[in-house]
């Protein structure tokens, strides 16, 4: 018997793929606008550690300045003046999220997991994170639906960065535990057609 890992893999490959012809002509739109607006790559790359603590790029659609890294804390909360007007409505509407795909596709993510975080978060919660990095991150998953407006959240904090380590980590990390213990076809599919509900009713 084929084991879940295993079709997992093909489902995210033949997915990825597909979706990736799809939405070709929106990602192709909002590559053009993000040149328009602001200097600097359409696409960024940023480092975040995946399974088995492999570090790897995660790809998505430029949303702040450049060298915004040099400006600014990790975590974005709302009304950050590092993000551009282009970006404010991509992140909006997670089309910067797209390129992410092609992440799915090399086999660095899955469509459904874990979130991939930075190595300083990693390793704040070194422990609970040799659980959760036995499996691929993922584009979504429960904490992504839950904090779907992480950056509104973290903008009412008076320390974002506190608020975000003391309160809405744990939070997402015991979501990233229990998905690891559950992961099966029927949840994925679920947490996919959810995510694809927050999107287009928001």
């Amino acid at each position: 018997m084929i084991s879940y890992p295993v079709v997992k893999r093909l489902f995210d490959a033949l997915a990825s793929a597909a979706g990736l012809v799809v939405v070709s002509p929106i990602l192709a739109a909002a590559v053009l606008a993000v040149k328009l607006d602001s200097s600097g790559p359409a696409f960024f790359g940023h480092e975040r550690i995946g399974r088995a603590g492999k570090k790897f790029k995660v790809w998505k659609l430029r949303t702040m300045v450049q060298r915004a890294e040099e400006l600014g804390p990790q975590v974005t909360a709302g009304g950050d003046s590092r993000i551009t007007r282009v970006g404010r409505v991509l992140r909006k509407t997670k089309i910067d999220e797209l390129p992410q795909l092609i992440n799915v596709l090399k086999g660095d993510m899955s469509l459904v997991g874990p979130r991939p975080e930075v190595e300083r978060y990693v390793n704040h919660f070194a422990d609970d994170y040799r659980e959760i990095l036995k499996i691929r991150p993922g584009i979504t998953d429960e904490a992504s639906i839950e904090y779907r407006d992480e950056e509104a959240v973290l903008s009412a904090a008076s320390d974002p960065e506190r608020e975000y380590i003391e309160v809405v980590a744990p939070r997402k990390i015991a979501l990233y535990k229990r998905y690891v213990k559950e992961m099966s076809l029927s949840k994925d599919l679920f947490i996919l057609f959810r995510t694809i509900w927050k999107v287009i009713r928001p």
